[in-house]
């Protein structure tokens, strides 16, 4: 299966993240290296890019408008647009060689953010959260490159990335939302599994860096859909629009000596499917 269109062309670094902000109806996306994070409303064409202070490995809306940003340094939080308040720090926790990469909204509104070591050294990363009350505990502490994030509709499984491993792994998740029993839901053979996002039905969709594609898994880690793509490094993907079934890819273009001319655009696939709704950060 292959029907990628363009959603937005640019030349991004390292495009990531991409999250449909259900209230403003636009995707928000960032690109880590370059430090920006992007907007993009399907309905108007309008564009917005903000530039931040330092890599940012993802930005998720919250209630009540704004923006949390998984920073190198740490978690911090934009006000809504013209409110006036200033950029802070909610958790700062500088590790000199580690940045921050993917982060996702659990089911509950807290943020599940990740780290890695820019040389991605094994176990030099982590998974932490950060409950709606700012509370923060670190979940995995010996990760390489965390990854995709996300939760079974019924919320009671969550599942996770280590890019390295070639692994999606799948947790039960216990009443205080924190997961256990780790186990592997399915092996990836061709690339480096990245991002994902979980659909309606349970499956899950991951985008395949050095694969080219991004894969569906059914809730018992069959393959069951594969969307070949012109370019070389997918990074993640999310359903968004009006009715949450198109499915927006983004792409990076870092560490290529030939990139193809999408490489760092944001891709669509029309009617992909039937995607969940999204918490935002309840802080």
């Amino acid at each position: 299966m292959s029907a990628a269109e363009v959603a937005v062309r640019a030349d991004a670094a390292l495009g990531e993240g991409p999250t449909w902000d259900a209230e403003a109806q636009r995707l928000v996306w960032v690109d880590i290296l370059g430090s920006r994070v992007h907007t993009y409303a399907p309905a108007s064409g309008r564009r917005t890019v903000m530039t931040t202070e330092q890599h940012v490995g993802a930005a998720k809306p919250r209630a009540g408008g704004g923006l949390v940003v998984n920073l190198r340094d740490g978690v911090g939080l934009y006000g809504p647009p013209g409110s006036g308040e200033a950029f802070r720090w909610l958790h700062r926790e500088p590790v000199p060689g580690r940045r921050a990469n993917d982060a996702a909204v659990a089911p509950d509104g807290s943020l599940w953010f990740g780290t890695m070591r820019y040389d991605e050294a094994p176990r030099g990363g982590t998974l932490s959260r950060i409950t709606p009350d700012g509370a923060v505990r670190t979940v995995l502490d010996d990760v390489a490159v965390s990854n995709g994030t996300g939760w079974s509709p019924d919320g009671r499984l969550m599942y996770y990335i280590d890019s390295p491993t070639r692994r999606i792994d799948v947790f039960d998740v216990d009443a205080d939302g924190l997961p256990y029993d780790r186990r592997q839901l399915a092996a990836v053979e061709d690339g480096f599994p990245d991002g994902l996002t979980v659909d309606a039905e349970g499956c899950v969709w991951v985008a395949l860096w050095d694969g080219g594609a991004v894969h569906r898994y059914a809730p018992d880690g069959t393959l069951d859909r594969v969307i070949v793509l012109p370019v070389r490094r997918p990074t993640a993907c999310a359903f968004g629009g009006p009715g949450l079934t198109d499915l927006y890819i983004t792409t990076a273009r870092t560490g290529l000596d030939a990139p193809h001319p999408l490489s760092g655009s944001v891709l669509v696939v029309p009617g992909a499917g039937k995607g969940l709704a999204q918490a935002p950060f309840a802080y």
